[in-house]
C-alpha cells in the first residue's frame, strides 16, 4: 500500500459541484458540494476541496468528470474549426444522412456542422477500402489546405481522409505538414480517434474532437497545474463516457471521450450498488439540477452503445464511440416553469442553472423552477437545504409562482406547484420508460436507483408511474455520481474495420489485428498509470449477415481459432434470434469491425460497498420533528427524520421525509422504508 492512500472524485455538474474522497486505510468517506463555477470551472473544484477539508498531498489519486465538453457543444460555444478531407468528398459532413427523424415536423433540420463549408478543405490522395494507395498524396495541396485554414483563423483542424481507418498513412502525412504549417493549431487525425468505417459518422466524431479539443484541453492542464501547485502529486484521472477513466494526457488529445462524462459514472455505481445488494437489474435515475438522465443495468452491467448523438437523435451531431447508453432529458431541479402561447403550464428544458439559480436561491432568479415547486410543497426544509449550508427564501418562491403560473392560470400557489412537479415527473418517467420498455424490458422486474440531488424527491413518484416495485437510495445520493467514480478502472476500447466472410476468414489475420490494438492499449495503460500486466483485454467481432447494413457485436472467447469463430458464428445466430425473432441458419456471415476492451484497475478504488466504513453516530430512530407536506391525495403531516438517525433494519411507513446534508427523500403513503445495513434506503412502493 503507498503511503497515500486518498482517492478524491469531483463531478462537474450544470448546477452543482460535487467531491467525494475515500481513504482506503481507514474507509473514511467525505465530501462537500458547491455551486458550479461558470467563470472558472476549477474554482468550484477548490472550493469542495476546501469545504471538505482535504489535503491534496495525501492523495493518491484525483478522479474527474465534467459536463465541459457536452456543453461546448450543445451550446456551440467551442473552437473555430476547420476540416480537411479527400478531394471529392468536401460534403460528406454537410450532407449527413439522408434519413428523416421526424417525417412531420415541417420545421425539422439537421445539426449545423461544427465546420462549416467554406472552413472545409480538399487535398490529393485516395486510399481504397483495403487500404491501397489509388492516388499518392499531393504535400503541396496540403499545404495549400492548411495555410487557407490558417489563414481564415482557425484554432482547431480536423482530418479526416478516405479510407485512412485502414491505412493511416496520408493523414500522418497530413499531420507532419500540420506540424509546420499550424504549429499552434489543435489537430485531431480520424485514425487517432476511430478507426471504423462510416465516412460522415467517423468524420463527424472527429470534427467534434477538434471542436472541443482547445476549450477542454485548456481546462484539463489549467486543472492539472492548480492541483500540482496546490501539493497534487498522484495521478489525475478523467471520467469517459464508456464507464471508465483515463489519464489527464489522454483526455486532452481524446476529449470527445468525455461527451457523458459525469452522468455514466453514476450509472457505475448504481449496477455496483445493485450486485452489492443481490438486486442485480436495476435502473439509474439521476436527477440533478439541470437535467435527469436514466439507464438500465442487467445482471450489473450497464449497457454500452457505440453510436450516440450530442444534442438528441437526429438533430444532433453523431459520435461513433462506446458510450453507457444514458437517456437524458431537461428536466433538473433548476429546470424553469413557464406558459405557452396556448396557456398550457410547460417544465423546462431551459435551467436556471447555478447563476441565478432557483427564486429560492436568493441569487437573482425570477423564474420558479422545480426546486421552487418542491419548497412550496413542504417537500424541502428552508433550513435545512445542503444540511443548512444554504438557507432558502420560501416567500420569494411562493411569490415566483403566484404571479407567473399561478394566478395567468387561475390556479392556488399550492395547485401550480403541484402541478410543476406532476408535470416534471411525467416527463422525467418517460426517460425511465425509454430505457426500458422501449427496449424490451419490463421494468416491475427492476428496482430503481435514485441519485441526484432532486432525485430523492421525485423517484418514488416515479416508481409508482412505471410501476417498479422498489426504489434504492444509496448514501451520498446528492453527490453520487462523484462516488461513483471512485468504483471505477481505467478503461478503453479499440476498433478495427476488416470486412471478410466470417467461415474463410484467416485466423492469423485477425490475430494481427489484435495483437496491434493490444499493443496500443498496452502504451496507453502506461500513461494512465496502472499495471498493464494485470490489464484483461476482452476481444469482440461485430458480424452481420451478407447483405445486411448493420452488426451485432458477439464475444470472441479464448486464442483466434476456426474452432473460436464457430463458436462467435452460433453466439451471432443466437443473439440475432433474440434480438429480432429470426436468424438465417444457412446464410453467410461477415466480419465488419473488431474490437478490443482494455480495463486495468485502479489501485486506490473502491471495490464494494462494504468496503466504506458506516460512520454513523449512535442512532435512535426518532424523528426530529414534523411538517405539513402535500401530495396528491392533500396536505398531510409528515414527519422528518435525518438520515444518520435510522436505526438498521427499522421500517418508516409513508408518508414521510427522510433529511440529509446533499439530498430529501419523500416517502409516499403507503410506501414503506428500511434501513439496509451497508447504507442504502430500500423503499417498497405501495401499489
Amino acid at each position: 500500500m503507498s503511503e497515500n492512500d486518498l482517492s478524491i472524485a469531483i463531478d462537474i455538474g450544470g448546477t452543482f459541484t460535487d467531491l467525494v474522497s475515500w481513504s482506503r486505510r481507514s474507509g473514511r468517506l467525505s465530501y462537500a458540494k458547491s455551486l458550479t463555477t461558470y467563470d472558472s470551472l476549477s474554482n468550484g473544484v477548490f472550493d469542495c476541496l476546501r469545504f471538505a477539508g482535504v489535503n491534496l498531498s495525501e492523495a493518491a489519486w484525483f478522479l474527474h468528470g465534467s459536463t465541459i465538453a457536452i456543453n461546448t457543444v450543445i451550446q456551440r460555444k467551442g473552437s473555430r474549426t476547420g476540416l480537411i478531407t479527400t478531394r471529392g468528398f468536401r460534403d460528406i459532413y454537410t450532407i449527413a444522412r439522408g434519413d428523416r427523424q421526424e417525417a412531420y415536423n415541417l420545421l425539422f433540420s439537421k445539426a449545423e456542422p461544427l465546420a462549416p463549408r467554406d472552413l472545409t478543405m480538399e487535398v490529393d490522395e485516395r486510399m481504397n477500402a483495403r487500404g491501397e494507395v489509388t492516388r499518392p498524396l499531393d504535400l503541396e495541396s496540403a499545404r495549400i489546405a492548411v495555410r487557407a485554414l490558417v489563414e481564415k483563423g482557425v484554432e482547431a483542424i480536423a482530418v479526416v481522409l478516405l479510407h485512412a481507418y485502414r491505412n493511416p498513412a496520408h493523414e500522418q502525412a497530413v499531420k507532419a505538414v500540420l506540424e509546420v504549417e499550424a504549429p499552434g493549431v489543435y489537430v485531431s487525425l480520424s485514425h487517432e480517434i476511430l478507426r471504423e468505417f462510416r465516412e460522415y459518422e467517423r468524420t463527424s466524431t472527429t470534427v467534434l474532437n477538434a471542436y472541443v479539443g482547445p476549450i477542454v484541453a485548456n481546462y484539463v492542464r489549467e486543472l492539472e497545474n492548480r492541483l500540482k501547485t496546490s501539493g497534487f502529486a498522484g495521478n489525475f484521472l478523467v471520467m469517459q463516457s464508456n464507464g471508465g477513466v483515463m489519464s489527464a494526457s489522454v483526455a486532452r488529445e481524446k476529449p470527445v471521450t468525455m461527451m457523458e462524462s459525469g452522468p455514466v459514472a453514476g450509472v457505475i455505481g448504481a449496477g455496483r450498488l445493485g450486485v452489492a445488494l443481490g438486486i442485480p437489474d436495476v435502473i439509474s435515475f439521476d436527477m440533478g439540477g439541470t437535467t435527469a438522465k436514466a439507464s438500465l443495468i442487467e445482471k450489473g452491467e450497464a449497457r454500452v452503445v457505440s453510436g450516440y448523438h450530442i444534442g438528441g437523435q437526429g438533430q444532433g451531431h453523431p459520435m461513433m464511440l462506446p458510450v453507457v447508453d444514458i437517456v437524458e432529458v431537461g428536466a433538473g431541479g433548476g429546470s424553469i416553469a413557464w406558459i405557452d402561447a396556448a396557456g398550457g403550464l410547460k417544465v423546462g428544458p431551459l435551467s436556471a442553472g447555478s447563476a441565478p439559480g432557483p427564486v429560492c436561491y436568493g441569487a437573482g432568479g425570477v423564474e420558479p423552477t422545480i426546486t421552487d415547486a418542491n419548497l412550496v410543497l413542504g417537500r424541502l426544509d428552508p433550513d435545512h437545504f445542503l444540511g443548512g449550508q444554504m438557507k432558502l427564501d420560501l416567500p420569494a418562491a411562493r411569490g415566483a409562482i403566484e404571479v407567473r403560473i399561478a394566478r395567468p392560470l387561475g390556479l392556488s400557489i399550492e395547485e401550480a406547484a403541484l402541478g410543476i412537479v406532476k408535470i416534471a415527473d411525467t416527463k422525467m418517467s418517460l426517460a425511465v420508460r425509454e430505457v426500458s420498455v422501449a427496449k424490451g424490458h419490463d421494468p416491475r422486474g427492476f428496482a430503481l436507483v435514485a441519485s441526484g440531488g432532486a432525485g430523492p424527491l421525485h423517484a418514488l413518484s416515479i416508481a409508482r408511474e412505471l410501476s417498479l416495485p422498489r426504489v434504492i437510495v444509496p448514501e451520498l445520493p446528492g453527490a453520487f455520481s462523484a462516488f461513483g467514480m471512485l468504483m471505477t478502472d481505467v478503461r478503453h476500447d479499440y476498433v478495427r474495420t476488416l470486412i471478410c466472410d466470417l467461415a474463410s476468414s484467416d485466423p492469423a489475420l485477425l490475430a494481427s489485428c489484435f495483437d496491434d490494438m493490444a499493443a496500443e492499449a498496452a502504451a496507453t495503460l502506461k500513461r494512465d498509470g496502472v499495471n498493464r500486466d494485470n490489464a484483461i483485454l476482452s476481444r469482440a467481432l461485430d458480424l452481420r449477415y451478407l447483405g445486411q447494413e448493420y452488426t451485432l457485436t458477439v464475444p470472441l472467447v479464448g486464442a483466434v481459432s476456426l474452432d473460436s469463430l464457430a463458436k462467435a458464428r452460433q453466439s451471432f445466430d443466437d443473439k440475432h434470434l433474440a434480438q429480432y425473432s429470426h436468424a438465417a441458419y444457412q446464410e453467410p456471415v461477415e466480419v465488419v469491425n473488431l474490437r478490443l476492451v482494455a480495463v486495468g484497475e485502479i489501485e486506490g478504488r473502491v471495490k464494494s460497498f462494504a468496503s466504506v466504513r458506516d460512520l454513523r453516530h449512535i442512532a435512535t430512530g426518532n424523528p426530529k420533528g414534523a411538517r405539513s407536506v402535500i401530495f396528491e391525495q392533500g396536505a398531510m403531516q409528515c414527519p422528518v427524520f435525518d438520515r444518520d438517525n435510522l436505526v438498521v433494519g427499522a421500517t418508516v411507513m409513508g408518508p414521510a421525509i427522510i433529511e440529509e446534508r446533499v439530498s430529501t427523500t419523500v416517502i409516499h403513503p403507503g410506501d414503506c422504508l428500511t434501513l439496509l445495513p451497508m447504507g442504502p434506503l430500500l423503499i417498497e412502493v405501495a401499489e
